[in-house]
């Protein structure tokens, strides 16, 4: 194990579960957007040489962003924000458990006839697993998941969405965390650390169905974004689409590792990312530096070639929004409120629907500042400026998001 790589600054506890991964892995590292997380923290990246780690890819997996340059610009879209804004609340499905309503829902995508399916061990939750897969698939969910319009600094409109495979890949990882556990598919078992040999059968199992979950969570992010294109009346440019919770197959250092990367996006030299600020803060198109100098190129390859998915958490979801009862009753009251959440929203001119104050801008770091923090692996190629942002309403809970 070599020491692991860490960007900006952060809480004790989330070095302290750094250092925890990093003692099984062969390399890690921490982004600057990093905070804890369950047993790996979240913007933290680790290396086995053959193994992967059911919950450093996490129960979201592939969570992502795909943003679209569309030909439209600023102009086009301006007078009817408020108007576009509802209409793609309401063809787009937002929230907990939802099926996909539209009357082009993807149901019939090839994936779903995909071999992988047979790695499901029991023949009834494989086929319940595809059942939920094929209702859920371009839907949103809930929680920090979201689609956006934006506006660079030409003047140019995007379309970005963030989430990943909802109900199929959180059933994925429960499975195998009861299995790598000894325990039955579907059983309740604790969230940790479930390290499963990729050349054994449930290893290779997992490794079949965690990749399928990430052609899913790409099928229904680019259906969702073309939609709401469409929905603009524009057409697709550009595409820049990637997982920030998933495990690859790469070569580091002239060595195979599988490469875990939980709430870190990949940058490899010239490779692009879109990464999120908040539903009040810019957004940017990102691309890996291709840099002829030795020291810029030595410390991409300790971050093994990540970076930040997002500006970071600085404030908990149950610090931000308080507590309450089913009914509504406050047990704790929040640090954020509706009002404060809705000041700042409205003075960047951002149109929101939905959203909760666990989401709010006051719970995030500022992307600038741990993208700065990143130093000189990355470049910033667009910056997004958000014109309309789109979310689950407040009261949704969601067991699928990230």
């Amino acid at each position: 194990m070599t020491e692991p790589q860490i960007f900006g600054t952060h809480e004790p506890k989330t070095l302290e579960q750094l250092h925890d991964v990093a003692s099984r892995a062969d390399r890690a590292a921490l982004m600057a957007d990093g905070h804890l997380g369950y047993v790996m923290p979240i913007g933290g990246v680790a290396a086995y040489r053959n193994h992967v780690s059911v919950v450093g890819v996490g129960f979201d997996i592939a969570c992502g962003n795909a943003a679209i340059r569309t030909d439209l610009t600023r102009a086009h879209v301006a007078p009817h924000l408020r108007e576009l804004a509802d209409g793609i609340q309401e063809a787009i499905s937002f929230g907990v458990g939802r099926k996909n309503r539209a009357d082009d829902a993807p149901t019939d995508h090839p994936l779903f006839e995909d071999p992988a399916w047979e790695a499901v061990p029991d023949r009834h939750e494989r086929d319940r697993l595809r059942a939920k897969a094929r209702e859920q698939l371009g839907t949103v969910g809930s929680g920090n998941h979201y689609v956006d319009v934006f506006a660079d600094d030409d003047d140019r409109i995007w379309v970005g969405v963030h989430f990943g495979s909802r109900g199929f890949g959180f059933g994925v990882a429960h499975g195998f965390l009861a299995l790598g556990q000894n325990r039955s598919w579907g059983e309740r078992v604790p969230e940790r650390e479930t390290l499963l040999d990729v050349t054994s059968p449930v290893g290779d199992a997992y490794w079949q169905l965690m990749n399928l979950a990430g052609r899913y969570a790409y099928a229904g992010r680019e259906w969702v974004a073309r939609k709401v294109v469409a929905l603009l009346g524009g057409r697709e440019q550009e595409l820049v689409h990637n997982h920030h919770n998933f495990a690859w197959q790469e070569e580091h250092g002239g060595e195979r590792f599988y490469v875990v990367r939980k709430g870190a996006t990949p940058a490899f030299p010239r490779q692009k990312g879109f990464v999120g600020g908040s539903m009040g803060d810019d957004a940017v198109i990102i691309q890996g530096v291709a840099s002829d100098r030795a020291d810029v190129r030595d410390l991409q390859a300790r971050a093994l070639y990540s970076t930040v998915h997002g500006a970071g958490r600085v404030m908990s979801r149950t610090a931000a929004a308080g507590k309450r009862t089913r009914k509504g009753k406050v047990l704790k009251p929040g640090a954020i409120s509706r009002d404060m959440m809705l000041a700042w929203v409205e003075q960047k001119g951002v149109v929101l629907r939905g959203g909760g104050t666990d989401e709010s801008p006051h719970v995030y770091r500022r992307l600038p500042d741990v993208l700065a923090a990143q130093g000189p692996t990355v470049e910033v190629l667009h910056v997004l400026h958000p014109l309309i942002v789109v979310m689950a309403g407040a009261e949704e809970f969601d067991p699928y998001k990230d």
